[in-house]
């Protein structure tokens, strides 16, 4: 499990791409310092395990398949493409962002950006598959980075960005027309899921009332 804070923003150094997979090379010091075969390291939001890695050269290694290439912005990743980095939350760490499973639910497109001052206000695609788990004041992942709902409409929503996101997240450059990945609150899809299922295993004739002695 993640919480969309980005730890670090690293780089794809190598892409190898084979019949229905890939394999990603990518630097990033910071996440591959306490690395081990098997660890779990978010990519722009997508949750990956570490297959090689060299702590002294910081860089790890990741096998991406064709489902999750065709199903996230992964597949239009080139070397040298910036990208954001978060292990897997330790059990004894801060909380600081939100449950994020790094499970991509699809992908969103950058229709605008806005600068302010200090700031900037992105606009986003919304899928209309998606758009019920998004709420003004929720939360959504994109790219890998826990944000908050600004504004939302039957086919957008937006997000207010500070300079620290800007900076030190793939969001400071993306520009209009752009691909993110998107992860809706995973409570909202359980709230749904229990509401709108009926219990089979529960039947007036396997159900008993005790009277009290």
């Amino acid at each position: 499990m993640f919480t969309g804070i980005v730890e670090e923003l690293g780089q794809v150094d190598r892409i190898d791409l084979a019949e229905e997979s890939a394999r990603l090379t990518l630097r990033g010091p910071l996440v591959t310092s306490d690395a081990v075969h098997g660890a779990s390291i978010a990519v722009n939001g997508v949750c990956l395990t570490v297959v090689e890695h060299d702590v002294e050269e910081g860089w790890f290694t990741v096998d991406v398949m064709a489902e999750t290439l065709s199903r996230t912005g992964l597949g239009d990743l080139d070397a040298g493409a910036p990208v954001n980095l978060e292990r897997a939350m330790a059990a004894s760490a801060r909380f600081g962002g939100h449950i994020v499973q790094g499970h991509v639910d699809g992908t969103a497109t950058v229709t605008e950006r806005v600068t302010g001052d200090r700031w900037e206000v992105v606009t986003f695609t919304l899928p209309r598959d998606l758009a019920r788990y998004v709420v003004e004041k929720g939360s959504i992942t994109v790219d890998g980075v826990s944000l908050t709902v600004s504004a939302v409409t039957d086919d957008t929503f937006s997000v207010s960005l500070i300079p620290t996101t800007l900076a030190l997240t793939t969001l400071g450059s993306r520009a209009v027309g752009d691909t993110v990945n998107l992860e809706v609150d995973v409570l909202a899809k359980y709230v749904e899921r229990l509401l709108t299922t009926t219990p089979t295993h529960i039947t007036p004739e396997n159900t008993t009332t005790e009277v009290p002695a």
